[in-house]
């Protein structure tokens, strides 16, 4: 029904920037809150941005003033700028979005597959 495709993720030195863009497609009504979770080796996975709709954000407290989030709903693509990178910022990087799915109507919680960002000291 809905794919979210990520991409952007790569091998980078400490106090480099990336951009993440995730991409939504399938049978979209509309798109309400976008957020990105990390998950790095052996922790949990944890919140790092979100969006809603009206693009009000909010960041976790370890990425404030460092990373961006933001939203082109015409192309249902949320991005995650990231800059002053450091390696505890290591991890696999996930898009999730509730979605308004049509055919049937109906509301679900979408998954990436997630990208790996790497940052090296």
């Amino acid at each position: 029904q809905v794919q979210l495709v990520e991409s952007g993720g790569g091998l980078v030195q400490a106090g480099g920037s990336l951009r993440l863009s995730c991409a939504a497609s399938g049978s979209i009504f509309s798109i309400n809150a976008m957020r990105w979770y990390r998950q790095a080796p052996g922790k949990q996975r944890e919140l790092v941005a979100a969006i809603t709709s009206g693009d009000s954000t909010n960041y976790a407290d370890s990425v404030k003033g460092r990373f961006t989030i933001s939203r082109d709903n015409a192309k249902n693509t949320v991005y995650l700028q990231m800059n002053s990178l450091k390696p505890e910022d290591t991890a696999v990087y996930y898009c999730n979005a509730g979605v308004v799915v049509r055919n049937p109507f109906g509301a679900l919680d979408a998954w990436g597959q997630g990208t790996l960002v790497t940052v090296s000291s």
